[in-house]
């Protein structure tokens, strides 16, 4: 698990849930159109992840969540957010969720992917900023939420 990175995590879960959602046959509760509702969650959340990832490049700070941090980003969208890329993950999960018809397996699958960011990614990377900016990161948590 430690060697999957995140945005291959959600892209294997947004095809899990589209096999399941359409292979398997689940109980769609949303009917097209209504569904279309769920494009603009996918680009709100897609746009906020790459915001994110942006920020981190022009920062030069390293992007790979199992390497050593080399900047603490407080600026821009962090100052919302200590996890601007996982949660813009988590809102275009929900909205893919809508646009496959809002099936009860598809928000199940939805709220596994949050869990596993949750306790495995965020709490890895979260020990690591502890480690490696101690007083600093603590800071930045006191003033800043781990999603909104």
């Amino acid at each position: 698990m430690k060697k999957i990175l995140p945005p291959f995590l959600f892209i294997t879960f947004v095809v899990i849930m589209g096999v399941t959602c359409w292979g398997m046959g689940s109980l769609h509760k949303v009917i097209y159109p209504f569904t279309l509702i769920g494009i603009p969650f996918i680009v709100a959340g897609l746009f906020l992840s790459i915001v994110g990832k942006r920020l981190f490049n022009r920062l030069d700070a390293n992007i790979m969540t199992f390497d050593d941090p080399t900047v603490l980003v407080t600026k821009g969208v962090y100052k919302y957010t200590r996890n601007p890329m996982y949660l813009g993950f988590v809102i275009s999960m929900a909205g893919f969720s809508l646009l496959m018809g809002a099936a009860v397996s598809s928000f199940l699958l939805a709220g596994l992917f949050f869990a596993i960011t949750d306790r495995w990614y965020i709490a890895f990377e979260e020990k690591t900023m502890l480690h490696k900016f101690g007083l600093e990161y603590e800071e930045y948590c006191r003033k800043v939420r781990r999603w909104i």
